[in-house]
């Protein structure tokens, strides 16, 4: 049996799984958590990552490693190879104004056309999540610091490398990253398939040292010592739609600590709107997407204001009206990115005698939560993304609440896999993928046998939604 091992360094935890790279049978897996904040020092990225490997069982007998990650954050190398300053993750939004500050000079003061201009050049327009808008802010904030910048990586990068050896290991050029993270960093083109080092000079002053992107199926370097061949790696997003094996057609809405909408395409799209990012995938096609700030944490929140646990909060959700009576919870409780209101709060609107219970703010959070996902569906449809299946995946889709509400807020029957590991059973793929050598990825995948949620569509949900949506205001505006 060749074996192969997946990771996902997402926001929250480490996860490893080693699978057979033939059939994709789970072996064995381990776990370790990421410490809280939207700042936080790379190493313990590490530490995690040798805590999850050492419950999984090693790699000794692996013979190809994939990482897949959070999309986005800023890690910051000096000449020497060590980590500039703590890295920002995409969900630290103190570059907001940085984002758009970018957008306006690309426009010449146009903010319209800037933000077209931006989507025209990388599939997508700046937001306090990409790459870009932190370089920005670290020229400007700590200058001594963007002074000492001698590459930039993204976290999958970082942990790829580190596993190969680091600078003293792989040397630079075992630096490395892969098309669909690359993507979502503000300088690389999803219609060149190249780096666009104006817009990263822009951002950050200088041009730094870049990784190398590999093709979807392009060996890296090699584990520290000669193990494992290491491939590519994927963002987080890419490598669950590798998991499940998304066909153009397909959608897969992710509930995690960010709410993710996204689909395989096979060209790159360019939406100035912002509404949808143009990322490319892993398997060489393209991944456009939507994604909230707030998802899971929206039932979390909800959770901890009525006292109850998740079973509790799905019960009393499941036990109030469609339309939770008029009661509307918009959920940016961190701000959002869609749409781009990084200085907004959340709200409950409609408040009535009638309507303020348990059971309709639970319900109304569920509600909320979803109908800002739909909100991310339809804008692929309005760039023209086929809407046909659903995937509902993420430690959000867990609930029976979300599951058996979700078909009436987004007007479509949900598929829901087994639960699992998506970006870490994606990564594996990709490893197996490596090993073959051959032009398609390896047959298995994770959307075998979902469950298949149906119930009528709720339209009034999403109107009463949209009315309090827009009476929201982003206080920097």
């Amino acid at each position: 049996m060749t074996l192969v091992a997946g990771v996902d360094s997402s926001t929250q935890s480490c996860k490893v799984v080693v699978r057979d790279a033939e059939t994709g049978a789970l072996v064995r897996q381990g776990r370790a958590s990421h410490p809280d904040g939207t700042e936080v020092a790379p190493a313990a990225w590490w530490d995690a990552l040798q805590e999850a490997v050492a419950q999984a069982g090693g790699l000794d007998d692996v013979a190809a490693v994939a990482v897949g990650g959070q999309q986005h954050g800023m890690v910051a190398l000096d000449a020497d190879g060590e980590v500039v300053r703590d890295a920002l993750l995409w969900n630290d939004t103190r570059s907001a104004g940085a984002a758009r500050d970018l957008i306006a000079e690309l426009g010449d003061g146009d903010v319209v056309a800037g933000a077209q201009a931006w989507a025209s050049a990388i599939g997508s327009v700046p937001v306090a999540s990409l790459t870009v808008t932190k370089l920005r802010w670290l020229r400007d904030a700590e200058p001594e610091n963007a002074a000492r910048v001698a590459a930039v990586a993204l976290p999958h990068d970082w942990l790829t490398w580190k596993l190969a050896g680091g600078l003293a290991g792989a040397g630079w050029e075992g630096l490395v990253t892969d098309r669909s993270d690359a993507s979502g960093t503000g300088y690389w083109s999803p219609f060149t398939e190249d780096y666009r080092l104006d817009l990263l000079e822009r951002a950050l002053g200088s041009v730094p040292r870049l990784p190398r992107v590999l093709g979807p199926r392009e060996a890296g370097p090699r584990l520290a010592g000669g193990g494992a061949v290491l491939a590519p790696g994927a963002g987080d997003n890419a490598g669950a739609a590798l998991a499940l094996g998304l066909q153009p057609g397909d959608v897969a809405v992710s509930i995690g600590t960010s709410g993710v909408v996204s689909a395989v395409a096979k060209a790159p799209t360019a939406d100035g709107s912002g509404l949808v990012t143009g990322f490319a995938d892993a398997t060489g096609a393209y991944l456009p997407l939507a994604c909230t700030l707030n998802a899971s944490r929206v039932l979390d929140a909800a959770r901890r204001i009525l006292g109850v646990d998740h079973a509790g909060l799905s019960a009393l959700a499941l036990s109030a009206p469609a339309g939770a009576d008029g009661l509307v919870h918009v959920p940016y409780l961190e701000g959002e990115r869609t749409p781009n209101k990084p200085d907004a709060t959340g709200a409950l609107h409609g408040m009535r005698l009638t309507n303020t219970t348990p059971a309709h703010l639970a319900r109304a959070a569920v509600e909320g939560m979803l109908c800002s996902l739909a909100d991310g569906i339809d804008a692929l449809r309005d760039v023209g993304v086929p809407v046909e299946r659903l995937f509902l995946i993420g430690g959000g889709a867990q609930s029976e609440a979300v599951r058996r509400i979700a078909p009436t807020v987004l007007g479509l029957d949900v598929h829901v896999p087994t639960p699992g590991e998506y970006v870490a059973d994606g990564a594996a793929r990709q490893a197996a993928w490596v090993l073959s050598g051959t032009d398609a990825a390896p047959a298995w995948s994770a959307a075998t046998d979902a469950e298949v949620v149906r119930a009528p569509a709720e339209p009034h949900v999403r109107a009463q939604y949209a009315a309090a949506r827009e009476l929201t205001v982003d206080r920097a505006s």
